[in-house]
């Protein structure tokens, strides 16, 4: 199996890794810049298990195992979550574990035989990096491996560095149902909401303080952000959009993606199988037109919806079987117009009561999924009831109160 790793010269002194001269337009440095520019000695005389996957480039698009091999650092086995090493798997694909043909490093799929680092895994690593590019959302599995790789390492006495990143969404929103522990998944690994509202480092920090991992508290460290601000969508910063799963292309996918995904627990298409996945949602019983007068009149701020019109078809690496393959199905395109007054979970809420409203005969719940995504059985209770959908997102309202004030003693930004 071929790695991420760049076909640029791997023969450079550390100023020429993209962090020492930093352009004025490149007021953001991420976790694994900062570390390579202050904070190498900390991985002198260590032997280095790095978590992370295609999208851990530095500016200048050499990858941070490159980077740090060329200086000599002794990187030993890496490991890959969802979507694996490269992000070339599709959601859901079985990872099995392999050598890496340009360094010989040993690659341990995190989605194979085991989403949790084995004791025989972490044997001889003195140290653990974690740098993956994470949205935000309870239910993108990245968060779990984060999860599971702290686990892991408590148990086996090893510490852990997050190489901190941004959370393109902002880390001020916060949205959605809290996690009931009954539906405890690997697409909901903690009872926080679908948007909590924090980067990977301070997500880390929360299962750690709130002892969600083991009894021991995690050795852990963050390599901080520098020059990033809790408000900043990812536009903000001036880099280039590596797509962290096959279906999350651009950051317009990645806004609307916390509300639509909910439409992976229904039978109507939630748009993989086309080039706009989670902008495109549809079924082959969906007037367009009926659709779209009954949206319009919720009003809904932040987006325009248009008709749209698709037939799935088998992507590699991004859409296996998707619904409705090769049947043509009818639905609505979304565009946002304005991040700041979209609300991605509550557009969904509307979405679908709008749908049950209409085709109440047609539209089906994959229970087990959609109550997994939610967290909860709830809302699909909630929403098949009848149940008006201002009402179902204001009963969150007390759970997300609750999980700010705990949230606010993890912040690092």
């Amino acid at each position: 199996m071929k790695l991420f790793l760049t076909t640029v010269t791997l023969i450079f002194s550390l100023t020429n890794l993209g962090c020492q001269d930093v352009p004025d337009e490149q007021k953001v440095l991420f976790g694994n810049e900062v570390l390579l520019n202050e904070h190498l000695e900390l991985l002198k005389g260590k032997r280095i298990g790095i978590v992370t996957n295609h999208a851990a480039l530095l500016p200048n698009k050499v990858h941070l195992v490159d980077s740090l091999l060329s200086l000599g650092i002794n990187v030993i086995k890496l490991f890959s979550p969802e979507h694996g090493i490269r992000g070339e798997y599709s959601a859901g694909q079985f990872i099995s574990s392999a050598t890496d043909e340009k360094t010989k490093l040993p690659v341990f799929s995190l989605y194979g035989d085991t989403k949790k680092p084995t004791t025989e895994m972490l044997n001889n690593i003195d140290l653990i990096l974690y740098d993956i590019q994470d949205i935000g959302v309870r239910f993108y599995t990245y968060i779990s491996t984060l999860y599971y790789v702290l686990e892991a390492a408590t148990e086996n006495d090893i510490p852990v560095i997050i190489l901190d990143r941004p959370n393109p969404l902002n880390c001020i929103d916060i949205a959605g149902p809290t996690l009931e522990i009954n539906f405890k998944s690997f697409v909901g690994i903690a009872p926080i909401p679908v948007v909590y509202g924090m980067t990977a480092g301070e997500l880390a920090n929360y299962f750690a303080e709130n002892h969600l991992i083991v009894s021991k508290k995690p050795d852990v460290r963050v390599i901080k952000i520098s020059g990033w601000k809790r408000s900043y969508y990812w536009k903000e910063l001036n880099r280039l959009w590596i797509p962290p799963s096959p279906n999350i292309p651009d950051f317009e996918t990645a806004l609307v993606y916390p509300g639509t995904c909910f439409i992976e627990g229904t039978n109507i298409a939630e748009g993989r199988g086309t080039e706009t996945p989670f902008l495109t949602i549809g079924a082959p019983f969906i007037s367009s037109e009926d659709l779209i007068s009954k949206l319009n009149l919720i009003n809904i701020k932040g987006v325009s919806i248009e008709p749209a019109n698709f037939t799935p078809a088998e992507i590699e690496g991004k859409a296996v079987n998707p619904k409705y393959e090769g049947v043509e199905c009818n639905g609505i395109r979304i565009t946002i117009t304005d991040e700041d007054d979209f609300k991605p979970v509550d557009f969904s809420i509307y979405l679908i009561h709008s749908l049950l409203q209409l085709y109440p005969e047609q539209v089906k719940f994959n229970e087990q999924h959609f109550d997994r995504l939610a967290g909860t059985d709830k809302l699909r209770l909630e929403l098949l009831s009848g149940k008006d959908p201002s009402n179902i997102i204001g009963a969150w309202q007390q759970d997300i109160e609750k999980f700010n004030l705990e949230r606010k003693k993890h912040l690092l930004y």
